[in-house]
């Protein structure tokens, strides 16, 4: 049997425990733009067939927050002109819990060798990676997507090119709580071995 080290073991341990934090339940204060930058480039050391990079980053905080959020509230007025100001609230604040929200941006595309279907999910490992760097580092994470993340209108004000979709909003913060664990699936209705 092979030994596990102590780093290997604090690693896999935060795996396995790992839990998402609604952005409601994050408060500040957020990382450094130093602390930040690192878990950048550790997310963007995924799998990445012909070295595409096919995926980018949006960095949302301070008043950036806000910015977007009214870009979100008018986007969602524009549909609902009858919503009441708490609704109105609530659609301009949703990044505005967590300190720090980071946009994966997903730009996979057409490509004679590389498969699209590859370039997403590099997309969706660069969101995992993000996410298991910051609660390594003591942070709590809620990766989301919402209606926004999938409204052209939203995206265009956001500088995203019209072929680039978001792969997931990451809120990063400190948890004001952590809630209980969800169930998990069971391995034996989800693991085949052929």
């Amino acid at each position: 049997m092979t030994e596990i080290r102590d780093a290997d073991a604090g690693t896999l341990d935060l795996l396995r425990t790992r839990r998402s934090v609604p952005p409601m339940l994050l408060d500040g204060p957020g990382p450094s733009p130093e602390e930040l930058d690192r878990w950048l480039g550790i997310a963007a050391r995924v799998p990445d067939h012909g070295k595409l990079a096919p995926w980018r980053f949006l960095v949302i905080e301070g008043e950036g927050r806000e910015r977007v959020g009214a870009i979100i509230e008018r986007t969602f007025l524009a549909d609902v002109p009858q919503a009441d100001e708490k609704r109105r609230a609530q659609e301009r604040q949703r990044l505005a819990h967590a300190p720090v929200v980071v946009g994966v941006v997903s730009r996979a595309g057409p490509h004679a060798k590389i498969p699209e279907w590859e370039q997403v999910l590099s997309a969706g490992a660069v969101c995992m990676n993000l996410v298991v760097a910051a609660n390594a580092a003591g942070y709590a994470t809620a990766w989301l997507t919402e209606w926004f993340a999938y409204d052209r209108r939203v995206l265009d004000a956001l500088g995203l090119d019209p072929a680039e979709r978001i792969a997931g909003f990451i809120h990063i913060g400190r948890a004001r709580e952590v809630p209980s664990d969800r169930p998990r699936p069971d391995l034996a209705q989800i693991v085949t071995r052929v």
